[in-house]
């Protein structure tokens, strides 16, 4: 499910919960990731490519977290889950959010899959659902994201070539790169879905 290498350190980042008591356990098993590695055609060819460009992803990170939000901002039915009461943005909420989101795509591109990884996954999940969506920052934004923007935006967080091109000289080093993200990222949001299922149905 994971690689042997050792992990990066967990960074000092307000309500980054990964490796720690305060993560959510996911009630998963190892045989339950496996199968949808295999579904989505994950391999450890894509996890070495991806950490093997780890420090592009470290590198770009902010700047991808940057595009996306400006999208969400531009969007008002996406920036209503970032309003405070009232619907005033939410300026606080926002700035502690995003080291998190910052640090999802360096995990995403160097974490191996083990347990400390699939509990962050359902960590992750929760929190955009009612049962911890503001609990880790202690605000008062709409306690929920839907489901299907959670879905909906995967197209956004998926499209990197703009912050690979110039930094990756080969086309085919660049497109299998994209895939590897593509199919990482897919995997984590199928594990965030779980906690907006009834139990049974995921």
């Amino acid at each position: 499910m994971g690689s042997s290498a050792a992990e990066p350190e967990v960074p000092k980042i307000p309500g980054y919960a990964y490796g720690s008591p305060e993560s959510a356990h996911s009630p998963l098993i190892e045989s339950d990731v496996r199968e949808l590695e295999k579904t989505i055609g994950w391999t450890e060819e894509d996890a070495a490519l991806l950490r093997q460009h780890g420090d592009l992803f470290c590198e770009q990170a902010e700047a991808m977290v940057d595009s996306w939000r400006a999208i969400i901002a531009s969007q008002p039915h996406l920036a209503h889950w970032f309003n405070g009461p009232y619907e005033r943005p939410d300026d606080e909420y926002k700035a502690r959010v995003k080291p998190r989101f910052v640090q999802w795509v360096i995990d995403t591109a160097t974490r191996p899959h083990d347990q400390a990884w699939l509990d962050y996954q359902e960590e992750i999940g929760l929190r955009h659902t009612p049962a911890k969506k503001n609990s880790a920052d202690e605000r008062h934004t709409p306690p929920m994201v839907p489901l299907r923007f959670l879905l909906g935006f995967l197209p956004a967080v998926t499209d990197i070539r703009r912050f690979l091109e110039g930094r990756i000289a080969e086309e085919a080093t660049l497109q299998a790169i994209k895939r590897a993200w593509y199919k990482a990222v897919l995997i984590e949001v199928v594990l965030w879905t779980r906690p907006y299922t009834r139990e049974g149905l995921w």
